[in-house]
């Protein structure tokens, strides 16, 4: 178990149980605890389909919709004192939020039938209604590997659900069902106003659906904390936000609300380890929503793409490392190049070692990667700096998009 896996967890994953409801509370909080070593897999190597920084629509419309039909952050102070009560916030806002249930495909070993297998439970918001269809963002790593999606709604309603696009780096993903089952939806606040301090609550599914709706009353710990995570599409500088309000295995892909009932981050990751309470964490609205809006409009988030696979100099085997100079400890190398790509293009060759872009130092896959997302886009030029045959050198890549779905 690496130093992640062993303080950071997905509080989602709620395990299918066989027991009673509440015979099996104490196992499951236990499982929560333990995590979820699926989900928490670090991939070292990893296509750079990575792109860009997506900045958050300027206006604001009376159904929280701008000109291109995009979800827009309603602006709220983050101090100012909410005439009503803290039971009718909830009250309201807790009808949006929904439980979402993971299904997967499943082969059984004594016989050649299979069928959609109960694998996990998660927490969705209800944030938009348009076209017939209400739509639900929800975490990547609760729907990650589903066959098939089931929402249950404030009134115990279970609808089916489609996935609108995910993205594993952010951990954020969208899904629809009929607007004819939904009446209420919320509004995104503006998380960049939060300060240390702030009133939030947290509504979700802990340990699953018969504990649906449950609401944790916390203050905002921290902004802007950066958290180290590895997903299923590579390592990612997870920008969060630092919550006391109790986070627990269920509650992920649900909201972390102000007093002003809007919603000002997606519950997370909690850090879950002996002797340590009270350290939640929660993607702030102000990055969640230019992805969400990409997701609905495209399924995916554009990024430019260099088309290698990349493991980190720590990683390699000395035998690989001879024509290295001594003075190189840091860097990623090239294992495998996909054709017809920018880096083939390019002439990137395998074992070539990355250590740096445009002038900024890579120490690893992660810091490439960082910097194609935030700084660069499909059709720029980038230098990269490469140790080859023990001889340093520059080459000139041009970036381009993902075609991939």
């Amino acid at each position: 178990m690496n130093d992640f896996e062993e303080r950071y967890r997905y509080p989602e994953a709620e395990p299918v149980k066989k027991t009673s409801k509440w015979k099996s509370v104490l196992s499951t909080v236990t499982a929560g605890v333990i995590g979820s070593a699926l989900t928490l897999s670090a991939v070292n190597y990893t296509d750079l389909d990575l792109g860009n920084k997506v900045q958050a629509p300027a206006e604001n419309t009376a159904n929280g919709l701008n000109s291109n039909n995009s979800t827009n952050i309603v602006t709220t102070q983050a101090s100012a004192k909410s005439t009503v009560s803290m039971a009718d916030i909830i009250e309201s806002s807790s009808k949006s939020i929904v439980g979402i249930t993971n299904f997967q495909q499943q082969n059984s070993p004594f016989s050649s039938s299979q069928g959609d297998v109960e694998s996990g439970s998660g927490s969705g918001v209800i944030f938009k209604k348009s076209g017939g269809s209400a739509y639900i963002v929800t975490n990547n790593h609760v729907i990650e590997g589903a066959s098939k999606v089931e929402v249950s709604l404030y009134n115990g309603e279970k609808v089916a659900a489609e996935v609108v696009g995910a993205d594993a780096l952010t951990d954020l993903a969208v899904v629809k069902i009929s607007a004819e089952h939904v009446a209420d939806v919320i509004e995104f606040g503006d998380s960049s106003v939060l300060r240390p301090g702030d009133q939030v609550l947290a509504i979700g599914n802990p340990l699953g659906h018969d504990l649906s709706r449950t609401v944790t009353q916390g203050i905002v710990s921290a902004v802007d904390r950066s958290i180290s995570v590895p997903t299923s599409a590579g390592e990612w500088e997870m920008n969060v936000i630092q919550t006391d309000a109790a986070i627990n295995p269920g509650n992920s892909g649900g909201a972390l609300i102000n007093t002003e009932g809007k919603v000002i981050g997606i519950n997370s990751l909690k850090i879950s380890q002996n002797g340590v309470e009270g350290l939640g964490f929660a993607i702030p609205s102000k990055d969640a929503l230019p992805i969400v809006n990409q997701l609905i409009a495209k399924g995916k988030v554009n990024r430019p793409y260099l088309g290698v696979s990349l493991a980190d100099i720590s990683q390699i085997p000395e035998m690989y490392l001879e024509s290295l100079p001594s003075k190189v400890e840091t860097g990623t190398m090239v294992t495998t190049i996909a054709p017809n790509t920018a880096a083939a293009k390019a002439g990137l060759k395998k074992q070539d070692v990355i250590v740096g872009i445009n002038g900024e130092k890579v120490d690893k896959a992660s810091d490439l990667r960082r910097y194609m997302y935030t700084q660069l886009k499909s059709g720029d030029k980038a230098k990269l700096k490469i140790y080859r045959d023990g001889k340093l050198i520059s080459i000139e890549v041009t970036l381009t998009a993902n075609t991939e779905n």
